[in-house]
């Protein structure tokens, strides 16, 4: 264990370095209040009416400056951020607790993970390379299997108030539900996720919905039939969702730090392309290997060299 954070604290130096030469990003020219502010839930589905076509959308602002993306004075997540995981509905027999799982440890200290050092708070600290998937827990349909918004802040405060998970600062809790599951306020049809925060026990928690694609896979997974990387369809598109939804927490946790005049954060911006891809030994389409799995997941936002969509940084 010692050898092994040696080799991340060496990697999150040398990333934090690499940042260190690239030029601030401007606060917005026009003034902050005058972007639109983010809502956490641009997470849109592939044929949502807001989101651009991919095959002509670069991902910035027409006439943005520097990067494309703003600093709007909050806080970003510093240091190694905690991601815990709440299955919630009938997932004992589903493989995807074991993909998921593995999505988190390949993303820490990975090429695509290392794009969210790009960003900073006000006393340019950057964000690190460093996640974890610090405890999980299960949720056996306490709310049904419609839930609105508040249930869902519910099953994460209950989490917390039992004891199951601990109440943690630099957390990030993501409510992951089976495919039987539904959010009534617009899953597969607003969304596919989201993130947000509120005060839970006293303390600035924040937090994220998980739908399972499987439930909608034509809004919600870019891959509606054939084989997938990891051969669980649902799966395998949450884990791009899940990406998603880890950055944006990691750099605009309380939804006042990074965003774009439209109020898209860094993951919004890149939703549903996913840049160079290969096929892998079960015929299917990935984009990035992340430990000894292949997954393809969406794009982020690059806040260097003008802004760009990326798997990878630099």
């Amino acid at each position: 264990m010692i050898l092994k954070t040696f080799g991340v604290f060496t990697v999150a130096m040398l990333a934090a370095m690499t940042v260190a030469a690239q030029p601030p990003t401007p606060s917005n020219p026009a003034g902050n209040d005058s972007d639109v502010k983010p809502n956490g839930r641009r997470n849109y589905p592939i044929n949502h009416p807001d989101l651009p076509d991919r095959s002509a959308r670069p991902g910035g602002d027409a006439g943005a400056s520097g990067n494309g993306i703003y600093y709007h004075g909050g806080p970003v997540m510093l240091g190694v951020v905690h991601a815990y995981y709440i299955w919630y509905g009938g997932w004992s027999t589903n493989t995807a607790v074991g993909i998921l799982s593995d999505l988190v440890s390949g993303l820490s200290s990975s090429p695509y993970y290392n794009i969210n050092t790009t960003y900073y708070n006000g006393s340019n600290q950057h964000v690190s390379n460093l996640v974890t998937l610090t405890g999980t827990t299960t949720d056996s349909y306490s709310r049904g299997t419609s839930l609105t918004d508040a249930n869902i802040q519910s099953v994460v405060a209950d989490a917390i108030n039992s004891g199951r998970l601990p109440k943690d600062t630099n957390g990030v809790y993501f409510v992951l539900t089976s495919s039987d599951v539904t959010a009534t306020s617009g899953f597969c049809t607003q969304y596919c996720g989201w993130h947000t925060h509120a005060t839970i026990g006293g303390t600035d928690i924040k937090y994220a919905f998980i739908g399972n694609a499987e439930r909608c896979p034509a809004a919600c997974s870019d891959v509606t039939s054939g084989s997938t990387p990891n051969g669980n369809l649902g799966a395998d598109a949450m884990a791009s969702i899940i990406a998603h939804e880890l950055e944006e927490a990691a750099t605009d946790p309380d939804l006042n730090a990074w965003y774009d005049r439209r109020g898209y954060e860094n993951a919004d911006k890149c939703a549903w392309t996913f840049g160079t891809t290969y096929k892998t030994s079960n015929g299917a389409t990935a984009n990035m290997k992340l430990g000894a799995r292949d997954f393809l997941i969406q794009q982020n936002w690059v806040n260097a060299n003008g802004g760009l969509c990326a798997v990878k940084f630099p």
